[in-house]
Formats: structure tokens, sequence, C-alpha cells
């Protein structure tokens, strides 16, 4: 699936300290290393352009290139920590080599070990893994938002809408936040907390409140209530297909989708006589789910659901 952010719930977690720059760079990696079949080890480069920076989260080429040279400088000494199976505390780098290749315009990664552990395809064992949509986190101007984003999505299978418990000193490193910054309460919910719920609530398919964890008087923790948007009425009382993509639709559900009568009669127009997809069913499935999970405002002609429950989609 594009524009799929995947890692285990073990790296999601852990203690880290990226700025907004560098993690939207790790988001385009994990997506391009899954996608593309490269970078899933600690060997080759992954390469990413300011191009693909600026078109995925909409902003000028040449702001890209400023964003991936800094990275080239800092990304390299950026480091995660994490209890072990022997209850050790380890250390990790995210990355053992970085190149800044101005000829191409954009950097080279490459991975160490314990973060290629931690991306992966989606294979069954689904509660063990975080995922969500790149899109839901590109109008986000904080870090922290992204990381409470993730933190968050990770429980999104619950039946109860709510996460685990967050230990306050745990909590603020796993969202980034330096012992020294933000000590006070009050700074910390007005600063990073607040402003992070406020753009989770308002960019992305979340809305989320929380609750906080006290022992007497002190706050030592949080615990977050979340539910997923419905979706959307536009003026035509078309349901906003994107909006039912959003991590509920598996890789073969919108297969079924696409393999559906209703929806090759519906938009084989889109698809030119001599392309390939034109020539298999197997190939009509792959370029139109790409293009659905692309574009799924091209695809409002029908709620997705009555593709779903189509007959012949069924018996895909």
């Amino acid at each position: 699936m594009a524009d799929l952010v995947v890692k285990t719930n073990h790296l999601n977690t852990v203690l880290q300290n990226l700025s907004l720059a560098e993690i939207r760079i790790m988001q385009l990696a994990i997506i391009d290393a899954r996608e593309n079949g490269k970078g899933l080890n600690a060997n080759d480069p992954l390469f990413i352009s300011a191009q693909r920076y600026a078109e995925a989260f909409e902003t000028t080429t040449e702001n890209g290139y400023l964003r991936l040279k800094e990275a080239s400088i800092h990304l390299l000494k950026r480091y995660f920590s994490f209890i072990n199976p022997r209850n050790n505390l380890v250390s990790s780098n995210w990355l053992s080599q970085v190149e800044y290749l101005e000829n191409r315009g954009g950097i080279e990664i490459v991975f160490t070990p314990a973060v290629v552990e931690g991306i992966t395809r989606i294979d069954g064992a689904i509660d063990f893994f975080t995922k969500y949509l790149l899109s839901n986190t590109i109008k986000f101007k904080s870090v922290y938002s992204v990381r409470l984003y993730e933190l968050i999505t990770q429980f999104r299978n619950k039946r109860n809408g709510k996460t685990d418990e967050f230990p306050l000193e745990i909590f603020r490193k796993q969202l980034g936040i330096e012992p020294k910054q933000y000590q006070g309460m009050s700074d910390f919910k007005k600063y990073v907390l607040d402003k992070a719920v406020g753009e989770i609530n308002e960019h992305s398919d979340l809305l989320v409140g929380y609750d906080q964890i006290k022992d007497g008087r002190t706050i030592t923790g949080f615990c977050f209530k979340f539910e997923i948007k419905k979706p959307s009425v536009n003026k035509k009382n078309n349901i906003d297909n994107k909006a039912l993509l959003i991590e509920n639709l598996s890789d073969k559900q919108i297969a079924r989708i696409t393999h559906s009568k209703k929806f090759i009669s519906d938009y084989s127009n889109m698809v030119n006589p001599q392309s390939p997809a034109n020539q298999s069913s197997n190939s009509w499935i792959e370029e139109m789910s790409k293009r659905l999970i692309t574009h799924p405002g091209d695809f409002i002609k029908r709620p997705l659901q009555e593709y779903l429950d189509d007959e012949q989609a069924n018996r895909f």
C-alpha cells in the first residue's frame, strides 16, 4: 500500500530525539524501503531526493534541499534507546551512513541493524505493528504531533478506543523532549501535549482526548482516548472515500474493491485501452489499487462499501 508507514511496535515506542524534518525523512525512507524493496539491510543505501520530500510534504524543492542538507549533517548523530529482552538499556543510531549528493539533489542513507529489524511489511500479526498513512501527518507543524500520533495509532485496533497508560518520564523521552525542556507541567501541556492533540484533531483521521494519571496530586502519566473520524459527505452526497481507506482497509480489501464488477463498470474509462491494466485481471487490480490509494478523490461515484459488498468482489 503506497504512502503507508509501517514499523514494529517495538521501534515505534523507542526513546528518540529526531527533529520534525528528520522524522519526515525517516517516514519517507520507511515507505520507500518497503515499496522499492531497497534499504532493508544494513549495507545498501537508500536515496531520497529533495523533490520527493517537497512533493510528500507540500513544500518547495528549495526547502526540500535545505532540509536534506541539514539532515545529512545531523541524522548520523541521532540515536534511540530501548530495553532489550535481558532488561538492559540499549542505544542505537538510526543510520550508519549518510551522504549528501548535491549533483543528484538528495541524500543516501543506510539503516543500522536495529532499525532494519523494525521496518517490515505486515504479513499477519497485525497487533505487533504500527501503520498509518503518511498523508495523516503531513500538515503537522510540531514533531511532537507526529510522535503522539504514532504512539496513539499503535492502539487503534483496541475496541475501547483507549491507549495504555504512558508513564510521564518515559512518555517525554518517546516524544523526544530533552530533560531541561518543558519541565513544568503547565508548559509541557501548553507547548507539547495540547498543541499536539490540537494538530491531530484538526489535520489527521483521529479525534483525540486524554486523561491524567495521578498519584495523589502529582501527574504521573497520561492515557489517551481516540476515535476514527467518520467519513465526510460532500455536496453531491458522495462519501469521502479517502477517510474509508485509512488503515481500515487491507491490501486484500482494496484489491477486492477494484475487482468488483461495479467498480470496473464505473472506472474502466480511466484506463487507456492499450494499457497493461486492460490485459489481465491482476494488472487491472495492481494499477487501480495504486490509483485508489494515491488519488481517492477520483473515486466518488459510490461508497467503497458498496464495492466490497459486490458479489463478484467477494469471490476474489
